[in-house]
């Protein structure tokens, strides 16, 4: 399983989302929801991608925060071997996030 790092922030009506270490991984949604699943949907994308060209996905860094998000949170990305690979994002719901208005800061 690999930890990358997501950061929110809300500009015009909409939240966008990105990796901050998984290049070209960004997304949006009309809510803080929104935008977290399809943030994983376009990590679980990318991340098949290329493991599909047979392309190294990214390292994660430990310690990637964006000071000037509305919210900084970890996405796992979890790989799976076999006749072919899975690959499966995850947001982790068991830390306390939940959806909130993005004046209030993580």
């Amino acid at each position: 399983m690999l930890v990358y790092h997501a950061a929110y922030k809300h500009e015009e009506g909409v939240i966008l989302g990105e990796f901050l270490d998984f290049p070209g991984t960004i997304s949006c949604g009309q809510s803080l929801s929104d935008a977290r699943e399809n943030l994983a949907s376009a990590l679980h994308d990318m991340a098949e991608t290329n493991l599909s060209r047979g392309e190294a996905l990214p390292v994660p860094k430990g310690d990637a925060v964006d000071p000037d998000a509305d919210l900084n949170e970890p996405i796992y990305l979890v790989l799976q071997t076999g006749y072919r690979f899975h690959v499966e994002a995850r947001i982790r719901d068991d830390h306390g996030l939940a959806e909130r208005s993005p004046a209030h800061r993580a």
